[in-house]
């Protein structure tokens, strides 16, 4: 059980800390690495060669080692203005493509997992079990073959939607068209628990998540969003879902990215605060005392947001976030379902809808 925090000065990683850190599974749900090297890196590991470091990124294979990174959910995004030019799936393919080029050219780090005993058995060998997600439905061109394609690439998730509403779902970041999902909508959901592929909700309306949740017979995801309680930003998850993700068994990760976890008065006071570490962890515990401790997890968003709290500048802080559980009175079982256990059980749910689901 917690215990309630007193004044919190500068994290200081003790080696109780690291033990209890390194021993976890730390599985992120969300980083956007595979779009800043298509970006800046013309999508060539020859350009910006992740085995050394590489500042200008928050991610790369040194400070994934320091971070003590087990498995991660890739995110193949590619931009919601894609369904206007037509080449949504083209472009994700071409996302899952640098993705696999990364997984070969440092085939000593990376492996790909395509179960949740695939990530185990990975990290168990000493390298990052990598998995990856689709963030937005745009890109299945409102095809379930497609998502099908998507799944049998190595997507293990598909966010909803991005940041516009999609003919078949309503965005949390714009106007609202079908008061949450269409009946195809619901369909996507059924489809994609009987391929045994989580249904992510960030980025959606709080009408889609909870429809969404309804319809699932799997666990659900929010891959990369925080505690609407906390900050009102739309991308967070209110108050009200929260029990409902407890009860679908699903598993909040939580976002790192300011915008969405620095307090709400905070921000109105300064749009561009970065607040710290210890507003993240503010949301992991919000949402632990509202859902519980089997239902929220870490999706940072490194390398998908322009500014991190003071902490967690880049994946080499992970072991911080233990440190500051452990601080406030969390057992080492505890710390390692939110490090990790808690998503890999969801996995593991929808492993077992699907295969219910093909008999």
């Amino acid at each position: 059980m917690a215990v309630e925090p007193g004044p919190m000065p500068d994290l200081v990683l003790t080696d109780h800390g690291r033990r209890v850190h390194f021993a976890g599974l730390l599985f992120d749900g969300h980083n956007d690495l595979p779009w800043e090297i298509r970006k800046n890196g013309q999508a060539s590991f020859d350009q910006i060669d992740i085995a050394t470091r590489q500042p200008q990124l928050h991610t790369d294979i040194p400070r994934l080692r320091e971070g003590g990174l087990k498995a991660q959910f890739w995110s193949v995004y590619v931009p919601a203005g894609t369904s206007t030019t037509g080449d949504s799936l083209i472009q994700t393919l071409e996302q899952i493509d640098i993705v696999d080029r990364m997984v070969k050219r440092y085939a000593d780090v990376f492996e790909i997992a395509s179960t949740a005993d695939d990530v185990e058995r990975i990290a168990g060998a000493g390298k990052i079990a990598c998995m990856m997600g689709i963030e937005g439905g745009h890109s299945i061109e409102g095809s379930l073959a497609n998502l099908k394609r998507l799944y049998d690439r190595g997507c293990r998730y598909m966010t909803l939607t991005h940041s516009k509403t999609l003919p078949w779902a309503d965005s949390a970041t714009d106007d609202a068209q079908h008061d949450g999902l269409t009946e195809f909508g619901k369909e996507v959901v059924r489809e994609m628990n009987r391929i045994g592929m989580l249904v992510d909700l960030s980025h959606v309306s709080p009408a889609v998540m909870k429809q969404a949740i309804e319809v699932s017979t799997a666990p659900i995801l929010f891959s990369h969003s925080s505690a609407a309680a906390i900050n009102d930003h739309p991308r967070n998850v209110p108050d009200d879902v929260l029990p409902l993700v407890a009860k679908n068994g699903g598993v909040v990760m939580v976002n790192f990215y300011s915008k969405f976890v620095v307090p709400t008065d905070q921000l109105k006071a300064n749009e561009s605060a970065r607040g710290s570490i210890h507003d993240v962890v503010d949301h992991l515990e919000h949402i632990i005392r509202v859902a519980g401790i089997d239902h929220v997890g870490i999706g940072s968003d490194f390398d998908g947001v322009p500014r991190l709290p003071t902490g967690l500048e880049d994946v080499s802080k992970y072991p911080l976030i233990t440190q500051a559980l452990l601080n406030r009175g969390y057992s080492e079982a505890d710390v390692h379902k939110v490090l990790g256990g808690n998503v890999l059980r969801a996995l593991r749910g929808a492993e077992a809808v699907a295969a219910k689901l093909s008999r």
